[in-house]
């Protein structure tokens, strides 16, 4: 999985000629890292079919759009565990994720959203390696110190290749 370009922001001048790099961006870079790793980790959850880790890292009220939903608003982790209990933790097969061009957008201390497009690598019924691309959205809330995922959007192929 691939991590945002590095970008430095130069030092300011303060008005007494001294320098200070900007708290703020180094916050905001390391919060961005954070979310792209947690989502790293949802996603990893994901492709091992691991419904718990899934719950751990999700709110129990999960809002999402999603190509296996067919453009309904699912909430909760029902309509999730179904594909959980009858897909993923089923598969045998290796599945390979990359996330692209990841972009995330700090909103104050609890709260971020990441963008990003995801390449699904698998290996379908016949034995042929696939990829797959999907365009996600998620909106992350920090809780007690902890990060979840309370909603996602996917557009493109589903999450999850059927296979």
């Amino acid at each position: 999985m691939h991590g945002p370009e590095r970008r430095e922001e130069p030092e300011r001048p303060q008005k007494n000629g001294h320098h200070q790099y900007s708290v703020f961006h180094v916050s905001s870079t390391v919060r961005k890292q954070e979310i792209i790793k947690i989502t790293e980790q949802l996603i990893e959850a994901i492709n091992n079919g691991d419904f718990d880790a899934y719950t751990k890292i999700c709110d129990p009220g999960l809002t999402s759009f999603e190509p296996e939903a067919l453009g309904n608003l699912v909430e909760g982790m029902d309509f999730h565990k179904f594909y959980f209990d009858n897909l993923l933790s089923k598969n045998t097969k290796p599945i390979h994720t990359t996330i692209l061009n990841p972009h995330v957008h700090v909103i104050g201390e609890d709260a971020a959203c990441i963008a990003y497009i995801r390449l699904t690598q698998y290996i379908d019924a016949q034995g042929r390696p696939r990829t797959t691309q999907s365009e996600e959205t998620r909106v992350w809330y920090r809780r007690d110190g902890k990060w979840l995922n309370v909603h996602y959007h996917c557009s493109g192929a589903p999450a999850a290749p059927l296979q």
